[in-house]
Formats: structure tokens, C-alpha cells, sequence
């Protein structure tokens, strides 16, 4: 798993607390926040895993 990958998965845990502490308090805005770092997440660890897979393929390793 690369560095990316390791910071996507902490930012989409990161948001979905965010996301039920804005629920648990009725907060839209922080629970839209916490919506917003899950999906950053969710980009980040793909490009992460996207670039963990191009390099594996160039380096003609297909472990992933």
C-alpha cells in the first residue's frame, strides 16, 4: 500500500466521524464536511492505487 492509499483511507475515516459527530449534533455543515474529506479520501487512495499499479506494470510486476 502506498502513502496516498494510507492517507485516502485515514481521510475517509477522518470524514466519516466528521460526518456523525455533524449528525449526532443536527450540524449540516460539519456533517457535509466529513462528506467531503470521505470522497477526497476515496480520490486520493485511487490515485494512489493507480500509481502503485503503473509502477508495478513497469517495473513488470503484477503484485499488488
Amino acid at each position: 500500500m502506498s502513502d496516498k492509499e494510507l492517507e485516502g483511507k485515514m481521510d475517509q475515516a477522518k470524514g466519516k466521524v466528521k460526518e456523525g459527530f455533524g449528525k449526532l449534533t443536527d450540524d449540516k455543515s460539519t456533517e457535509a464536511e466529513g462528506k467531503a474529506d470521505q470522497a477526497k479520501g476515496k480520490a486520493k487512495e485511487a490515485y494512489g492505487e493507480a500509481k502503485r499499479n503503473v509502477k508495478n506494470a513497469l517495473d513488470g510486476d503484477d503484485k499488488k
